[in-house]
């Protein structure tokens, strides 16, 4: 028989190797958030500009793709936590989704403002470059706080408010117009191009704060499964996006196919958009806010040398660095936590 001494040893052993295998998973998390946030930037940016010799892909078609990617893997994922049982997947989307028509309706206002989202995206992509518009695109921050505090009733505090201020002057200071010693046309074609890739942003971040506060709204609201939102989510984002597609591109579907344009390339932005977010979704749970902080500073730092280095479209200013360090900065402020100050007990 073992000694108590064996025992507690034994006991002790789970419960020394949790720490590392915690933080294991932080860094793991790091690393996922960090890859599928630059990584999709760059590939949709590099996409966008790459030469072609024949028609370009069309964004509305991959939108498209994306849904039904998304609906696809989260299927797999309610098969799998149903211990790939058929009878269950049947019953789960029975019941979850055509038997509750009211709460599958509640998804069509943010599918609806997701699929103007992801649209726009390649808009904003197709005119500025992957620094630019990482920075730029951490407004909707700015948007989300405003959104909760207006729907959700949430407070913040004054970290909070104050790293509202640093992101706005950030922002402004990465979108300052600078002096080029390109031609008076070839800079007039450049603003003209920065300015819609900028509106397309702006549309992009407060879509994606409302959309994102109302899907929190309705899943505190109800106990379903997160894959099962995504699938009604995907559902009527298919819908929209076929709509849209056949709305502005439905004349070049009809000459040259839905797939026109389609590369590897191509076909790897529709893989990340569509399951970049389930990633993030399943990797969240281990990432704090001070690791969110990291993962946003590392991706916008990768998109900038990147986009410098490789794709040959960026020529990073004073005023950039400046604004991307505050946007940094405050991408840290907001998730900064003050702790409670611990009253020294009385003897």
């Amino acid at each position: 028989m073992p000694s108590g001494r064996e025992q507690i040893s034994a006991a002790e052993v789970p419960v020394m190797s949790r720490p590392s295998a915690s933080a294991k998973l932080k860094y793991v998390s790091l690393g996922v958030l960090v890859l599928q946030t630059t990584s999709l930037v760059l590939t949709m940016r590099y996409s966008r500009t790459l030469p072609t010799e024949g028609p370009r892909y069309l964004a509305s078609s991959a939108v498209v793709c994306a849904e039904v990617v998304k609906i696809i893997a989260c299927t797999v994922l309610v098969f799998k936590d149903g211990s790939f049982s058929v009878q269950a997947l049947n019953l789960v989307l029975r019941e979850e989704i055509i038997n509750k028509p009211w709460e599958t309706l509640k998804l069509a206002i943010p599918a609806g403002i997701y699929t103007l989202q992801n649209n726009v995206l390649y808009v904003a992509l197709s005119n500025l470059d992957a620094a630019t518009y990482q920075v730029t695109y951490q407004l909707k921050i700015l948007t989300t706080a405003l959104f909760s505090v207006s729907m959700l009733s949430k407070k913040l505090g004054v970290y909070q408010w104050l790293s509202l201020l640093v992101l706005m002057m950030g922002v402004a200071f990465v979108q300052w117009p600078s002096d080029s010693a390109a031609g008076p046309e070839t800079q007039e074609l450049s603003t003209g191009s920065q300015f819609v890739g900028l509106l397309a942003v702006l549309v992009a971040c407060f879509s994606s704060g409302f959309a994102g506060v109302y899907f929190e709204k309705i899943l505190k609201q109800t106990k379903q499964s997160v894959w099962i939102r995504n699938i009604q989510l995907g559902l009527f984002g298919l819908i929209f996006g076929l709509a849209g597609m056949l709305a502005y591109d439905g004349k070049k579907v009809l000459e040259d196919g839905m797939f026109q344009g389609y590369n590897s390339v191509s076909c790897v932005v529709v893989l990340l958009q569509a399951l970049g977010g389930l990633v993030v979704a399943a990797v969240i749970k281990y990432a704090d806010n001070i690791l969110k902080g990291f993962a946003t500073s590392l991706s916008i730092i990768l998109s900038t040398f990147i986009s410098y280095f490789w794709l040959n479209d960026f020529d990073p200013t004073r005023l950039f660095f400046l604004g991307a360090v505050m946007v940094i900065a405050a991408t840290f402020l907001y998730g900064y936590e003050r702790k409670p100050v611990v009253s020294p007990s009385k003897v």
